[in-house]
């Protein structure tokens, strides 16, 4: 990234939000430590260190960056030190909870953690902070990363089309006579080649795993003839994360799995379309999941219609039965709806999706259609 990327997509008001946010919310102060919160208010990607780094924003004070001295350098040459917030170094010796607790606010009451923060972190501010509560942050930052700047869905379309090349090569890799394995580590090869800075995962579920949705990867041989489950995604190096699904076929597939797809194109190419600001998560996950009911496979779509996504592959906002949240322009979020036939075959498809001002944009450009490659 440039240095006009790097504050665009990590730009210094975030933090001012962040600090209302948590004024607004009657606390004290937030309290983030390494993930995708600190890099979403600050654009350091710090280690996740048995030494603490944190940031600390309080509601009626100037945020500061509190770090082992040996990560100060990493820290200030960040983006994070363009910010203009003061960083800290503490030394091997040092009780960096007390130090923190001493620099907050005088009768601090109520504070927040980041959502994964280490357990043995938490208790040590607890320790620190005798009296004080502790909350999540994710209560307060979730609302605010949810809804993507145009920085933001610029980042998540280059994610798009970059795991979008690797779709289209599938056919480089997949044939049987191959196991699930070998097909994985060509495809995560080709995640990196395609311009992602880490693989994240690699399904490829094969036959009657494919009814598995979280299967991953085996040493199953692939055979003619069977539909074949591809769900892939990584992060690139600005940190935004793709994740897209397509089902393929090796060889012509039984009938029964081309009548299921069918219905699931349908499903699928239907809640994509529905995409649009006002609609509810509820509303958009039924426009799938009743068009697969009716079909007669409601029992096999087993799973929510899809998460959010950003600097998490998963993250709000969840598009779930249940959920009243409705659709705003800058949602991320996948639109993933699959059938699984236990001990036989299963199918999904999916697209990241972000909610526009006048409907949906669909991110992954890869041909739905059913692929059936050479068997």
């Amino acid at each position: 990234m440039n240095v006009t990327e790097v504050s665009s997509l990590y730009p210094a008001e975030r933090l001012e939000a962040a600090r209302r946010a948590t004024e607004d919310a009657g606390l004290d102060a937030l309290l983030v430590t390494p993930g995708a919160d600190l890099r979403y208010l600050t654009g350091y990607q710090a280690l996740p260190l048995e030494r603490l780094t944190c940031l600390v924003v309080p509601a009626g004070g100037e945020p500061f960056l509190v770090v082992p001295a040996l990560e100060k350098p990493a820290a200030a040459a960040s983006p994070a030190g363009a910010l203009g917030i003061g960083i800290t170094g503490f030394d091997e010796t040092d009780d960096p909870y007390a130090l923190i607790a001493r620099r907050l606010p005088v009768g601090t009451r109520l504070f927040a953690v980041d959502n994964h923060m280490w357990a043995e972190k938490l208790l040590a501010f607890q320790a620190a902070l005798p009296g004080a509560q502790a909350g999540l942050a994710g209560d307060v930052l979730s609302v605010l990363r949810m809804r993507k700047s145009p920085a933001e869905v610029a980042a998540l379309r280059r994610a798009g089309a970059a795991i979008d090349r690797v779709h289209r090569r599938i056919g480089e890799w997949l044939r049987p006579g191959r196991t699930e394995r070998e097909v994985a580590k060509d495809i995560a090869d080709a995640i990196l080649d395609a311009g992602h800075a880490c693989v994240d995962f690699v399904i490829v579920a094969s036959g009657p795993n494919g009814a598995s949705p979280h299967h991953e990867v085996s040493d199953r041989v692939i055979r003619t003839g069977d539909p074949v489950v591809v769900d892939i995604g990584g992060t690139t190096a600005d940190g935004y994360c793709s994740d897209s699904t397509r089902t393929y076929a090796v060889g012509e597939p039984p009938a029964a799995f081309r009548e299921l797809y069918e219905v699931l194109l349908h499903a699928q190419t239907a809640q994509t379309r529905a995409v649009r600001p006002g609609i509810t998560a509820e509303e958009l996950d039924a426009v799938g999941r009743d068009i697969i009911t009716e079909a007669g496979y409601g029992q096999h779509f087993i799973h929510r219609t899809g998460h959010g996504i950003g600097l998490e592959t998963h993250e709000e906002p969840y598009i779930v039965a249940g959920s009243k949240r409705a659709l705003e322009p800058g949602m991320a979020f996948s639109v993933e709806p699959g059938i699984y036939l236990p001990g036989t075959f299963g199918a999904r498809i999916e697209d990241i999706a972000v909610c526009t001002e006048t409907g949906g944009e669909r991110l992954n450009l890869t041909g739905r259609d059913l692929v059936v490659l050479p068997g």
